[in-house]
């Protein structure tokens, strides 16, 4: 997935060694916003193969004034386990699935910000990849209709940083309410949701801290908090074109003025857009269908 995860920044897309694990841990969308997927039905194949291509425009990181628009086209999988999926949610092994509860173990994957491009952190260290995994407790809280419904989620997410020898940048909560609506026939497929971002302060310091080293007359020193990060706000919205091909748009707004670490030299801005389009295509398809 690239999914939902961090607030994470989304450039240096065409790094060709980054390709593989984004591939495999991303399988459908940017890393700034994720549709919702159908869950998997027994007329479904096992596993699909084929592409994924869109292109973004996002701040560079959240507070950021300077934005980042890229594009990118991706090999795309989707395998629908009873305990192991990777779909257009993202990669999960799901612990406990009943009517109402849901708790899987689940993967995202953030892109990084190179620091020349970016006039805020010019000079300091590049903002790498961070691999997320952790729980996600997913709750039915109503199905207004039979095409609709309503849920909380509540992932907690150890992010991992790529290109440092994996190492740990602090935890991220982000408890969101999604409502997810569809045509009943898969066609059409539309999502809101709303929810907060919550940072430890090895986390918010990935972000918003300025060691002594790299402090400078316009930017001093700062050692961040743990707390708030932001509220967010997404849309998207998926039409299948025919069995093979799918195309998606999104849209996120990122309120930012109630930051725990608003007085930090890096947080540039109260708000950010995000905005996006994109497709799938699928080429290949398993005669054996899921959950048989």
């Amino acid at each position: 997935m690239l999914r939902h995860p961090l607030p994470a920044p989304m450039s240096a897309l065409t790094n060709p060694r980054r390709w593989t694990c984004i591939a495999l841990l991303a399988t459908t969308v940017p890393a700034t916003a994720q549709l919702k997927a159908p869950e998997p039905a027994p007329n479904l194949p096992l596993w699909e193969l084929g592409l994924f291509g869109g292109a973004a425009t996002t701040p560079a990181y959240p507070g950021s004034d300077d934005r980042s628009t890229r594009a990118l086209v991706l090999p795309m999988v989707i395998y629908r386990g009873k305990i192991v999926r990777a779909d257009r949610s993202g990669i999960a092994a799901r612990l406990i699935n009943s009517d109402r509860v849901e708790l899987d173990l689940g993967f995202a994957l953030s892109l990084p910000a190179r620091s020349d491009d970016v006039a805020a952190r010019e000079g300091m260290p590049d903002l790498h990849s961070l691999l997320e995994f952790g729980p996600r407790l997913k709750v039915l809280l109503a199905e207004p209709t039979a095409t609709s419904r309503a849920r909380l989620e509540l992932p907690l997410r150890v992010p991992l940083e790529l290109g440092n020898g994996f190492a740990r940048q602090g935890l991220v909560f982000e408890p969101r309410v999604v409502y997810e609506i569809g045509d009943g026939t898969g066609k059409w497929q539309a999502d809101a949701s709303a929810g907060a971002v919550f940072g430890n302060a090895r986390l918010n310091d990935y972000f918003y801290g300025v060691a002594p080293q790299y402090a400078t007359a316009t930017r001093p020193v700062y050692q961040a908090d743990g707390g708030l990060m932001m509220t967010r706000f997404g849309l998207s919205l998926s039409r299948r074109i025919n069995a093979d091909w799918r195309v998606f748009g999104f849209t996120r707004y990122e309120n930012l003025s109630h930051s725990a670490n608003r007085d930090s030299p890096l947080f540039r801005k109260n708000s950010g857009l995000s905005a996006g389009i994109g497709f799938t295509w699928t080429g290949y398809r398993s005669a054996a269908r899921a959950w048989e």
